[in-house]
């Protein structure tokens, strides 16, 4: 058997799998039928040196093509959260949406003072009495990672805020939060002291992309109906979630053309309802 070998975003080389790309697809709703074809023209196209994006994008534009929309939208979900960027603010606020989602109360951009001294902690969670400081990373293109040095800090900072002299500033736990992947020595230092760690796919039944989906909350960086200037503008307003975009309204007041608003909350429906 010939094996094929793409490039990751880190620049290592791997074993192209087939089964698993059609699992993305088959995970984004796919029919049977689109993720054998796409399965199968890529597969048939892989030459040295292509990278893990080249076959996102050729699989994402068959999909567009050949799938309702929606569809699209949700294989190009994790690309969706790096264009959240370039700052990490909006991430912050998805990240709190997608807490909310799961029954958390969460606020952003939060100043505290621990017994040492003040902190600012991008996101505040609460949730049956537990209440958890979150530290978020976020990294604009898919080959950044969160290291050691990272875990070390954020641990100490809220091992501070845990002995917080007030209630108002005191934390039960700490995470740390990224939208990529963490090291390996990241993951065993956080593991040794007792840190949590959220990432794309980590924990594996728990990580990033379970979460969105099973809160159902998508960003509206994932939407295919929008142009890259109209997500910015919807962003810069604190627009975040697709689900916002289901009523016609706040696309008429952030300049969405009439004749294409209809295609737009569609989409949104689909993918966020």
């Amino acid at each position: 058997m010939t094996h094929h070998y793409i490039i990751k975003a880190d620049g290592e080389e791997e074993p192209f799998l087939v089964e698993k790309l059609e699992r993305s697809l088959q995970h984004a709703g796919a029919s049977s039928t689109i993720r054998a074809e796409i399965a199968s023209q890529i597969l048939d196209g892989l030459k040295p040196g292509m990278t893990t994006e080249d076959v996102y994008r050729r699989a994402f534009q068959m999909l567009k093509k050949h799938e309702v929309a929606p569809v699209a939208a949700r294989y190009s979900v994790k690309r969706a959260v790096f264009a959240l960027g370039p700052s990490g603010f909006p991430f912050e606020q998805f990240l709190a949406e997608i807490l909310r989602g799961h029954g958390w109360t969460a606020k952003t951009d939060m100043m505290l003072t621990g017994r040492c001294a003040p902190h600012e902690v991008d996101v505040l969670a609460e949730k049956k009495g537990n209440r958890v400081g979150i530290e978020v990373k976020f990294h604009n293109e898919p080959g950044g990672k969160t290291d050691i040095k990272d875990a070390l800090y954020v641990y100490a900072r809220f091992e501070d805020l845990k002995k917080a002299p007030t209630l108002s500033s005191r934390v039960d736990e700490g995470w740390l939060v990224t939208n990529t992947v963490f090291t390996t020595n990241a993951i065993r230092y956080a593991r040794c002291v007792g840190l949590s760690l959220i990432a794309w796919d980590y924990p594996a039944t728990r990580g990033l992309m379970h979460l969105i989906e099973e809160a159902r909350v998508h960003p509206i960086t994932a939407l295919t109906t929008l142009n890259d200037s109209e997500k910015r503008r919807l962003l810069d307003g604190r627009i975040v979630l697709c689900r916002n975009l289901t009523t016609p309204h706040i696309l008429k007041e952030y300049g969405i053309p009439p004749g294409r608003i209809e295609e737009v909350v569609a989409e949104a429906r689909g993918l966020c309802g």
